[in-house]
């Protein structure tokens, strides 16, 4: 089943685009790895958790070419004129520029009422307990009932100031208002959307921004 990622309708498989709202869906493919049906935009397949981003090389950049400094013209030689008793004008206010802000994103725990700051300067953002294949960026292992949580459970993906939740193949799945997330398909968060760790709604979060 495909997920719809505008309306979030539940799509067949074979759909190319949204029964409900004519979205294009995106298309499926298979893990170089395991050979798992995952989605062809997924960071991580959801079955084997290994990472489906290709390293591209890095740019170079064309040398700059060094300009050789130019002379300041000479200085003309002014005659002052007779002292006057025009006021002084006063300088000009120094131009203070423009502060921008920048969009934080939290999540609320629900049980605790603690708050978890995603890293801003993170693309994907690994949610789960410590171990040696995906360390992760929210650790929940010191929360109540953190044992039905999977050690590598779900990614938050950051996409032009827009944040993506996708379950990697969890044990006990991922919810988001209490409907299940099927691994490899993304949710765009927004402010309010209910984010729960395994079944029975007993490790949850409130998706927040500011």
């Amino acid at each position: 089943m495909i997920i719809c990622p505008n309306c979030e309708h539940i799509n067949p498989d074979s759909a190319s685009q949204c029964e409900n709202c004519f979205t294009a869906l995106p298309q499926m493919t298979l893990c170089p790895h395991c050979h798992a049906p995952v989605q062809s935009d997924a960071t991580f397949c959801g079955n084997c958790g290994e990472s489906l981003s290709q390293q591209l090389p890095a740019a170079v950049s064309p040398p700059i070419p060094e300009v050789p400094p130019v002379a300041p013209p000479p200085t003309p030689t002014l005659v002052s004129p007779a002292p006057t008793s025009a006021p002084t004008p006063e300088p000009a206010p120094a131009y203070q520029g423009t502060v921008l802000q920048l969009q934080t994103a939290t999540l609320l725990h629900v049980q605790t009422n603690e708050t978890r700051e995603l890293p801003s300067h993170l693309s994907v953002i690994h949610i789960g307990k410590p171990n040696d294949r995906v360390p992760p960026d929210i650790d929940v292992s010191g929360f109540p009932d953190s044992d039905i949580v999977s050690r590598v459970h779900a990614d938050i993906l950051v996409e032009a100031g827009i944040y993506y939740l996708e379950d990697t193949g969890s044990s006990n799945g991922t919810y988001v208002n209490h409907t299940p997330l099927l691994p490899g398909n993304r949710h765009r968060l927004r402010a309010g959307d209910r984010v729960s760790l395994g079944k029975g709604d007993k490790l949850t979060f409130i998706f927040q921004t500011s």
